[in-house]
């Protein structure tokens, strides 16, 4: 049998491309993406739960059940956002999702998407970077089978993506320079995905993955 994975944030750009992936690879069986607005896709695999209130996942406890694996690829920018506002949006809604997880599907595999410079102290002086690490470290706690957080930093869109930011598209014609002159800073969506499909179909030795173990994975 193969994997049956809950994945957020499809509607945006690493959740598309992971769940690119996901619908491409032979180990995945069967994907739920929980989204607020529709995809606009239909694939075999493919089951999508339309719910607005992620602070409130009692209406569709039922559906997030019988799961091997959550990709957390949901996340907002800290820019524009007051500090209470991206501390709720960021830890309070990962950490309500999570924890019904948790207690539905204890044998799960948790993926969370971070990000490159995220900070595991909590203490240091970039805000966003502290309510990562804190998500992080909150995250690891909880009685999964296994937490894994990935870092990457820039990511290259997979081709044919609908949901790409316009910063991406202006310099993805600079990627093959980028991943030259900073290799443990650039990697591909697709390079994403597919170390987070090995990391629940196989294990990783770290809990926390930075680009050049997603790389890594990748070989």
């Amino acid at each position: 049998m193969g994997h049956k994975v809950i994945l957020t944030g499809a509607t945006g750009m690493v959740g598309e491309g992971v769940l690119y992936e996901c619908l491409n690879h032979d180990e995945i069986e069967k994907v739920l993406i929980v989204n607020r607005r529709p995809l606009g896709l239909e694939h075999p695999k493919l089951v999508e739960l339309i719910h607005h209130d992620f602070y409130n996942l009692e209406s569709i406890k039922e559906s997030l059940a019988g799961y091997d694996s959550c990709l957390f690829c949901l996340g907002v920018s800290s820019v524009g956002l007051s500090a209470d506002n991206y501390y709720k949006m960021t830890y309070t809604l990962t950490l309500n999702f999570a924890k019904v997880l948790s207690e539905l599907n204890p044998e799960m595999t948790f993926c969370y998407v971070s990000g490159s410079g995220t900070d595991s102290t909590e203490n240091g002086k970039i805000r966003w970077a502290n309510v990562k690490g804190k998500t992080e470290n909150e995250l690891m706690k909880l009685p999964f089978k296994a937490v894994y957080a990935f870092r990457p930093a820039f990511l290259q869109p997979t081709k044919g993506q609908k949901n790409v930011k316009s910063i991406f598209k202006f310099i993805s014609w600079m990627y093959p320079a980028i991943k030259v002159l900073l290799p443990n800073y650039v990697s591909s969506l697709a390079e994403l995905g597919q170390a987070m499909i090995k990391s629940i179909t196989e294990g990783y030795d770290r809990k926390i993955l930075e680009v050049r173990d997603i790389l890594q994975l990748n070989r």
